[in-house]
């Protein structure tokens, strides 16, 4: 059985987390909307997991994909079809389910952020198995900053941010990056960015060396998250 992977940009590919997925026995199917690929349905596909990128998911009037992938996420929750989002993939899940996505009022978020986990995280089907402390890659502008209706909390930054969310009983997403390494984070990286993050007191460098020093730990932080959506996604209904 195979995974539907929605790609929205060319530099956040699934990386580690599809490397962990494979492992774990799920099929790959990658879909590239920014680059004319077609939307599916999900007829055949044990699972969604839509991933990260630079653009909004308020971005529907700019960007003639946007609102199939939500239309897309709506029709997996609905059908029950296990669904996990990404950085932009859990902000557009939670826009297509009544949420509400906004710049974050403290600016961008970037680097290792300790994850939060709340005491409803533990009976968790999906992260309950990870509720021990771990940190998690952060790169984002835009935050989930209210939650679609029956939404619930399942980690938060130290700001009390939304870190990792339950959408439905079988939908969920993750504001952090499970799915890179320094590599990747590397590429997001421009010279505008560095002046950004330089104005905020942060090197871009020290930011993707203390990434590259803590792989062993992301990635035994991680790949139980692959193996658990692969294990439910293949697993019985």
């Amino acid at each position: 059985m195979r995974i539907l992977v929605v790609q929205p940009e060319l530099e956040d590919p699934p990386h580690l987390f599809g490397r962990w997925l494979e492992e774990a026995g799920a099929g790959l199917e990658v879909v590239h909307p920014y680059a004319g690929d077609p939307l599916p349905t999900l007829d055949g596909y044990a699972g969604l997991l839509v991933l990260g990128g630079a653009m909004s998911a308020n971005d529907d009037d700019l960007l003639d994909w946007i609102g199939p992938v939500k239309e897309l996420i709506r029709d997996a929750v609905a059908e029950g079809v296990p669904t996990l989002g990404i950085c932009l993939g859990h902000q557009l899940v939670g826009s297509a389910l009544g949420g509400t996505v906004a710049p974050n009022p403290r600016g961008q978020q970037n680097g290792l952020i300790p994850v939060g986990w709340t005491a409803a995280a533990s009976d968790d089907p999906l992260f309950g198995a990870l509720v021990t402390p771990r940190r998690g890659v952060h790169w984002n502008y835009d935050l989930l900053v209210e939650l679609p209706p029956g939404a619930e909390v399942l980690a938060q930054t130290p700001d009390d941010e939304p870190q990792v969310v339950r959408f439905g009983e079988r939908a969920w997403g993750v504001q952090l990056h499970p799915e890179v390494d320094e590599t990747v984070v590397a590429t997001w990286v421009t010279d505008t960015e560095r002046g950004e993050l330089a104005d905020r007191g942060l090197d871009a460098d020290r930011l993707l060396a203390d990434i590259a020093a803590a792989r062993e730990e992301l990635d035994h932080a991680w790949a139980p998250l692959a193996a658990g959506f692969a294990d439910l996604a293949l697993g019985p209904p």
